[in-house]
């Protein structure tokens, strides 16, 4: 029997609206100050309620940027940001994927060790091994590219241990049914095994796309030529547009826009995202 308890519903309620609204307020400033033009933004007290410039700061920021200085549009920066979080989640999936699958299925000496190595890399990240691996990719050739943007940051161990405990919740009379039926290593893989990791595979990529897109480190010490610039720099340099006071509608439009792609991944994604972390059993 579930007690009715009002009071503690009312609380809940109250306590549940309280932290929405200190999460979504900076983003609600965020919009008004997009929706302002630059000399209202800098008049005491800031507005609170949406302005008339919307469109226009949007336009501006998408085409030329913060005026003044060697500033262009956000929308190439946007696509690379994309480009980038795109090939970093999928490469981290398939590479993972195809590692649990190896240490799942396969024997083969040292297989154990093999997996324990990929996972002591947790304690390795790209800030602590930044330089040696600048070095590699600049011996390479790939700065101010994509896959210099992209590879340095694809591997994922945590990634390869989630697929491999999904793996080994899989029944063993699957892989015995498949074998029976004449089905070789890779069409089992593909047959079987990724249509059952459906939800895992969509809960990991909403994760590493997000991961990808907030990149700000990596892409600055890799990147000089301004049109492979990432939207996350963007932010930083328009903060720091020399000799002159920051434009912070522009400013503001830009943070509007580098938040919308993780924001429609994680809603359309939103009931696969929830399954894939919360399903136990296939």
């Amino acid at each position: 029997m579930i007690e009715n308890r009002p009071l503690v519903t009312l609380g809940s309620h109250i306590m549940l609206v309280l932290g929405i609204a200190i999460i979504a307020f900076p983003i609600w400033i965020t919009f008004v100050a997009a929706s302002h033009d630059a000399l209202r933004m800098t008049q005491i007290p800031l507005p609170l309620l949406p302005g008339d410039q919307f469109f226009e700061n949007l336009v501006q920021a998408m085409s030329s940027g913060i005026s003044g200085g060697a500033h262009q549009g956000v929308a190439m920066m946007l696509f690379n940001s994309l480009v980038m979080a795109l090939m970093i989640a999928l490469g981290k999936i398939a590479i993972s994927l195809l590692s649990a699958f190896a240490i799942v299925y396969f024997r083969f000496p040292f297989r154990m060790g093999f997996f324990w190595m990929i996972f002591i890399t947790l304690m390795l990240p790209v800030e602590v091994r930044i330089i040696p691996t600048f070095e590699v990719v600049a011996n390479l050739n790939m700065l101010n590219s994509y896959w210099g943007l992209s590879i340095p940051l694809i591997a994922s161990a945590t990634a390869t241990f989630m697929f491999r405990q999904t793996f080994l919740t899989i029944p063993d009379e699957l892989l015995e049914a498949a074998r029976i039926d004449g089905a070789g290593p890779m069409r089992f893989f593909v047959d079987i095994l990724l249509p059952m990791s459906r939800t895992n595979i969509a809960a990991l990529f909403v994760i590493l796309f997000i991961y990808g897109w907030n990149q700000y480190l990596w892409p600055l010490l890799i990147t000089t030529d301004q049109s492979m610039f990432t939207i996350v720099m963007a932010i930083k340099q328009m903060l720091e547009a020399a000799e002159q006071a920051p434009e912070w509608n522009i400013i503001m439009m830009t943070t509007l826009l580098a938040m919308l792609p993780p924001v429609v991944v994680v809603i359309f994604m939103q009931k696969l995202f929830v399954k894939g972390l919360t399903e136990t059993e296939k």
